[in-house]
């Protein structure tokens, strides 16, 4: 509970961080009982972690792989990629576009060199070639 209580955890998270002090039968069923209490949700924490990574300029790519390392489901996966930027108002293109300007300025690239590198970066983030595509007043 008191790693709940500070921040949304995915169910295999908590696992590896409790398997070290419980043992591995009481521990799965105290976080069964956790999550079928709704205090613990994967589906929740990804729309957290979506929403979080997001508004720091993470792109769907990176977050989705982030997602996978700790554990949720495919379906949460893509269901918070989907929904989360409309329900901050955002679209992907617009985070790549912030993030772009935060770090270049809103200047266009001088040369192919320049404009290698901010694709670079964008990928870097997580956001694909048809994010990068959409930029072109800054790239």
């Amino acid at each position: 509970m008191n790693l709940l209580a500070r921040r949304e955890h995915s169910f295999s998270e908590l696992q590896r961080k409790l398997a070290r002090r419980f043992d591995r039968g009481e521990l799965d069923l105290a976080l069964q009982k956790l999550a079928d209490e709704n205090l613990q949700s994967d589906e929740r924490f990804a729309q957290s972690f979506t929403r979080e990574r997001m508004l720091r300029g993470v792109g769907p790519l990176r977050i989705e792989s982030e997602l996978r390392q700790r554990g949720v489901r495919r379906s949460f996966i893509d269901q918070a990629i989907a929904t989360v930027p409309g329900e901050e108002g955002l679209s992907w293109r617009g985070v790549a576009k912030e993030a772009l300007e935060r770090k270049f300025g809103d200047q266009r690239p001088a040369d192919l060199k320049e404009k290698a590198r901010r694709l670079r970066f964008l990928g870097y983030r997580g956001f694909g070639e048809e994010t990068a595509g959409l930029i072109p007043d800054i790239l």
